[in-house]
Order: structure tokens, then C-alpha cells, then sequence
């Protein structure tokens, strides 16, 4: 598989999503992408209880544990490389998580419009 460039949605370096938990599609802490990414898991959002909860209603519990895949359930407060097309999903049912653009690869850009994505950005990004 042959990683797509490095580049934020703001047109710099990706930076870091999050080493604790461990996210991103190739789990290297970044929202890094390749072709093989079917789900596009290029947002790095802040997970807040309602977003979790909501997630979890929609058919994908990203709250429980799955040891099996050395999965440790996130919390409020976890940095997660979010499916592009699950945080639109939320932002129009009104429950999208706050968003780092720096660490949010420039091909969520695919599928997320660029001010939906600031109007839910982290205000240190």
C-alpha cells in the first residue's frame, strides 16, 4: 500500500493525531491515507461523550474495549482519525466532534467541504 503525501487540510505537514490511543489507518498516531482506505479515516477529531454516543447508536461503538484488536475504547477528550464521511454524517445531525485541521489530511477534503471542517475546528489549530 503506498501512503498518499503527508499534507493537511491547510495545505502543510500532517501532524499528529494522537500515540494514546493509537490511531490512523496505518496506526502511526497520523490520518494518514492511502487508496486502500476505503472509509477515508483522514479527520482528527476530539471525541466528546455525545459524539461517542451517537456513533455508537449509528452502528459503529468506537466506546467499548476490543482487546482482540488491540482496540482500547476511546473517551471524551481521545483524538481519533474519524471516517471523512462519519463526521459529515454528524455534523449534519448536529453532533460533530471538534476537528484539528493540522493533523487532518488534505483528502478529507473529499468529502468534508473546508469551512464544515473549520467551522468545527480546534481553536489551537
Amino acid at each position: 500500500m503506498e501512503m498518499d503525501p503527508s499534507e493537511n487540510v491547510l495545505g502543510g505537514p500532517l501532524e499528529s493525531c494522537s500515540t494514546s490511543p493509537l490511531t490512523g489507518f496505518f496506526r502511526d498516531g497520523h490520518c494518514n491515507t492511502c487508496a486502500a482506505d476505503q472509509g477515508s479515516h483522514t479527520v482528527c477529531a476530539v471525541m466528546t461523550e455525545e459524539f461517542l454516543a451517537y456513533s455508537k447508536y449509528v452502528g459503529n461503538d468506537l466506546s467499548t474495549p476490543r482487546p482482540e484488536f488491540r482496540f482500547p475504547g476511546l473517551k471524551p477528550g481521545d483524538h481519533w482519525c474519524l471516517c471523512a464521511s462519519r463526521f459529515l454524517q454528524a455534523h449534519d445531525e448536529g453532533c460533530a466532534p471538534r476537528v484539528n485541521l493540522t493533523a487532518t489530511h488534505a483528502r478529507a477534503l473529499e468529502v468534508v467541504p473546508m469551512d464544515v471542517l473549520e467551522t468545527h475546528a480546534l481553536s489551537e489549530s
